[in-house]
């Protein structure tokens, strides 16, 4: 059934504030219906014995390291060494090689290989590079045993392991493409038509109608009017961090190893340029408030994070969840006849009074720190497609750890996990820790 919980109208942000409601939509007849696949035998353990599983990636380089045996790490939990039960290498879904001490084994099953993965779009315009994306993750990477989560700005979508043998992968990808870009465009058109409105208000005579959306008598009128338009559009992108939390428990529920690809397209703003906020400061200096205006809307306009970054970390982390976050740099030509910069630095050069300055500082800076503390990586590219398939590559290998927690006691605390790879020289990921409960 659709996600009613969602409004058309919403601007891309809908998407990190109603991801909690897992409502299935169908493609076609029923390309994505509801339903967890058959899973392997859960792991075992002995009454009163609690065995923490790390998934941790290992490089050298560009170069995945799959030589490492269980002699080469080193597990610490809030500083203390740990003994360490057991290692598996890992490629995709593929036990490669295993290790564990003499008597784990009666207290361990196999691993839960089956793959989760969660494709989350907060994107204001479709991109070609999306359909290659697509492309690939239905050629290269999803596997049987496989299921798939794909979230847009007003849907989500979800697809069993078995999906693939009733229906061509090129047929579901197009299929999906479709449903995307309609999502994004119907979805968007609230947050893109705010951005027009900025820059409308920007371009308007002080001294005369203002193009059909109110008057503009004077600049004070003006500048309330942009500021008034600048809160609508970042209570539009809000981000709701209970869902957030929800959603890490919800997906800590699913067996098996869980991905989450969040592709955040850059968002710029339509500003008075640097030299023109100056000249409007010198010409106002009479007037404190106006002044101050000036600053708060222009020169000082930097976002601040909206939400507990630290107790979101610390969720997706103990929810063994690996975020990988893709931060889009390119748009498509500009709706708006107006330059786009990369900061209000950027900008000083121009002579233009209106500009297009970025401002993802806040979401770039927290959901990168999420991925970081998850084991993933933050990826800023021009190119959604190559951006995807980097962050694919660097998830398939990894390393199983498994190890007791000494003295454990379920104190709902957070535990810091550290691993330590031997001889150096080695870039390691790996989630931050977990909750005694």
């Amino acid at each position: 059934m659709r996600n009613t919980a969602v409004n058309l109208n919403r601007a891309r942000f809908a998407i990190l504030t109603c991801v909690i409601t897992f409502g299935a939509v169908a493609l076609s007849v029923s390309v994505f219906p509801a339903g967890t696949p058959p899973q392997d035998k859960p792991l075992q353990y002995d009454v009163n014995v609690i065995n923490i599983e790390v998934s941790v990636r290992v490089f050298k380089g560009d170069t995945f390291a799959d030589h490492l045996t269980i002699n080469d790490f080193e597990v610490f939990e809030n500083g203390k060494p740990q003994q360490i039960e057991a290692v598996y290498l890992i490629k995709k879904t593929d036990i490669k090689r295993e290790e564990g001490l003499e008597g784990s084994a009666p207290r361990m099953g196999r691993p839960q290989l089956a793959r989760q993965f969660v494709l989350l779009f907060d994107m204001s315009d479709y991109l070609a590079e999306v359909d290659k994306a697509l492309e690939y993750f239905f050629e290269k990477v999803i596997l049987p045993g496989d299921s798939l989560m794909v979230i847009t700005p007003t849907s989500q979508y979800r697809m069993r392991w078995d999906v693939l043998n009733k229906k061509p992968s090129a047929e579901i990808k197009e299929e999906l493409a479709g449903r995307l870009r309609r999502d994004i465009i119907m979805g968007c058109s609230e947050y893109r038509a705010t951005i027009d409105t900025l820059y409308r208000i920007l371009n308007a005579d002080p001294n005369g109608e203002f193009g059909g959306i109110g008057g503009v008598n004077n600049p004070a009128e003006q500048l309330q009017l942009y500021s008034t338009t600048l809160s609508r559009l970042e209570a539009l992108r809000k981000v709701d961090e209970k869902s957030l939390l929800q959603f890490a428990g919800v997906l800590r529920s699913l067996p098996g190893q869980k991905y989450v690809y969040l592709f955040h397209q850059m968002e710029s703003i339509p500003q008075f340029s640097p030299q023109a906020v100056a000249m409007k400061m010198f010409e106002d200096q009479g007037d404190p408030l106006k002044v101050f205006a000036y600053m708060e809307n222009f020169d000082f306009n930097t976002r601040s994070f909206r939400f507990n970054v630290e107790a979101v970390k610390k969720a997706y982390a103990d929810s063994s969840i690996t975020v990988h976050f893709l931060f889009i740099t390119k748009k498509p030509p500009e709706r708006l006849p107006v330059t786009a910069y990369k900061s209000s630095k950027d900008a000083m050069d121009t002579k233009k009074d209106v500009v297009m300055v970025e401002h993802s500082e806040d979401i770039f800076s927290a959901f990168g720190e999420v991925a970081r503390a998850t084991g993933g990586i933050s990826e800023t590219s021009v190119n959604a497609a190559a951006a995807f398939e980097k962050a694919v590559n660097a998830s398939e290998n990894y390393y199983l750890i498994y190890y007791r927690p000494k003295d454990y006691k379920a104190n709902g605390k957070f535990h810091e996990i550290h691993v330590k790879v031997k001889g150096g020289g080695y870039q390691v990921s790996h989630r931050a820790g977990y909750f005694a409960n």
